[in-house]
């Protein structure tokens, strides 16, 4: 069976049709990895067993007649999100060995769907980067060029769905991070509303920012993914308690009279021509089949990188004081209990997560929490009402998702500060808990790079963004070039 780019539909009708067994197919998936990770290094962790496992599982189900729309799917998973009796090191050296004692609550409803797990997927270490080469083990490259990053900090979940290494999928996003890495690997990745998927299970980065989401190949298998893990959890007091429609719905419904907006300061000189181009290429055509594009300005854009790093960065301070050396995770040496923490975090954790750590601790310290922290939460809330009065005129929001196509590796290593104004098109989105997706609107002329437009989205409202992403996806044109 082919599986380049296997939609995870497809492969339910020859699952269900026994053109194909579960086990065989798991069989076929894991002999890709075995074949092509050496040199793209999209996973951390490959189940082996399990998989085969879970297939003979997933099999019995289906010869019962009883499959639903995950049965028999292989997927990877992001290696922060919690298995039961999976290491889950979240590309770090301080959990190299820590195997969860329980299950994530999206692996929960993936396990009541019968599906088949691949392996840990790489990322950037506790997901702080965005290009998957601060992962302390799989420093994942681009398939559509292995001497560019593949983006993050899902990285290895992106590359690893755009290289039929996995027809889908999960991911993270703190500030863009299954989206940027979905835009660079050329496939499609939905951050959902802030509380519309439970973060139990998932080590948290930003608790008021983290939100797991699905990596696929179209649109149409990002509903299909939603509908297996969202939900109320009583596990997560951030869990929104909304009822979850089914979000395949709208899909294949025309998009006439639907209010794109486009914000113009996500059309500035700091995005690349390539890109800027492209994606206004793409709002032209969507405004030819029906749409109806609105011109709007968005003057908070500007404060969103200081304001989302002082915010993320203080969280992350506070949540990663656990790591300690104490309870769990890398021990170092010390003759004094203060050593042993200083020993411990010092080796355990890499350059970017004690970079953030201290810009964190320094931004709630005494003296400066009113100067920097505060002033933040205020720039919170005025870009959450600027969106909101967008929203009084647009269905949704069109922009790109990078400005640049991806780069190349060790390129912004000796400049963070880079790196980080590289998430101005993603950020804001998580700021005000929106929704977004991101999907290919064309390729570079020049090396053949994928380039992704984001479509953000009202709260809740993630069925509009994946009609408009699906209706896009449904007539695009550009071929992508052969991995």
């Amino acid at each position: 069976m082919d599986l380049t780019k296997a939609k995870i539909r497809d492969l339910r009708k020859a699952l269900d049709n026994k053109e194909i067994s579960a086990p065989e197919l798991c069989a076929e998936y894991l002999k890709r990895i075995d074949e092509q990770d050496g040199k793209l290094l999209s996973y951390i962790t490959v189940t082996k067993e399990k998989a085969l496992s879970d297939a003979e599982n997933a099999q019995k189900i289906i010869d019962a007649g009883k499959s639903s729309a995950l049965t028999g799917i292989p997927l990877a998973v992001k290696d922060n999100i919690c298995v039961d009796g999976v290491r889950t090191t979240c590309a770090s050296k301080m959990l190299e060995n820590f195997i969860p004692p329980y299950n994530a609550t999206v692996i929960e409803k993936l396990n009541a769907e019968g599906y088949v797990l691949l392996g840990r997927a790489s990322m950037d270490e506790f997901a702080m980067g965005g290009s998957t080469q601060t992962s302390a083990f799989a420093k994942t490259r681009n398939p559509y060029d292995f001497e560019r990053v593949p983006g993050g900090s899902s990285g290895g979940s992106a590359a690893a769905v755009a290289a039929s290494l996995a027809p889908a999928a999960l991911g993270s996003d703190t500030g863009g991070s299954i989206r940027q890495p979905s835009s660079f690997c050329g496939v499609t990745g939905i951050k959902p509303t802030y509380g519309r998927v439970s973060r139990y299970g998932l080590v948290a980065f930003a608790s008021s920012l983290d939100q797991i989401g699905p990596i696929c190949n179209d649109a149409r298998d990002c509903a299909i993914m939603l509908n297996a893990i969202c939900g109320a959890d009583a596990h997560d007091a951030t869990s929104a308690r909304v009822e979850t429609p089914n979000f395949t719905e709208k899909l294949g419904q025309p998009i006439n009279g639907l209010r794109i907006a486009l914000p113009k300061e996500f059309f500035s000189d700091a995005v690349d021509s390539s890109v800027k181009a492209c994606v206004l290429d793409a709002a032209k055509e969507l405004e030819k089949r029906g749409a109806v594009l609105v011109e709007c300005s968005m003057p908070g854009l500007k404060y969103a990188i200081p304001a989302y790093y002082l915010i993320a960065c203080a969280e992350a301070a506070s949540n990663l004081s656990r790591f300690d050396g104490i309870k769990y995770g890398f021990r170092g040496e010390g003759r004094t209990y203060e050593e042993l923490i200083r020993d411990s975090r010092s080796r355990g954790f890499g350059e970017e997560v004690k970079r953030r750590i201290l810009l964190g601790n320094y931004a709630l310290s005494s003296g400066y929490y009113d100067a920097y922290y505060k002033k933040a939460l205020a720039l919170k809330q005025e870009i959450i009402r600027q969106y909101n009065q967008i929203f009084e005129s647009a269905d949704v929001i069109l922009t790109p998702t990078a400005p640049t196509p991806a780069y190349k590796i060790g390129e912004q290593d000796n400049d963070p500060v880079k790196m980080y104004t590289a998430d101005i098109c993603t950020v804001t989105v998580n700021i005000a808990k929106l929704p977004g997706i991101s999907t290919t609107c064309g390729y570079t002329a020049d090396k053949g790079l994928p380039i992704g437009m984001s479509i953000i989205g009202k709260r809740f409202d993630e069925q509009t963004i994946l009609q408009i992403a699906d209706a896009w996806e449904s007539g695009f044109v550009p071929l992508a070039p052969e991995l």
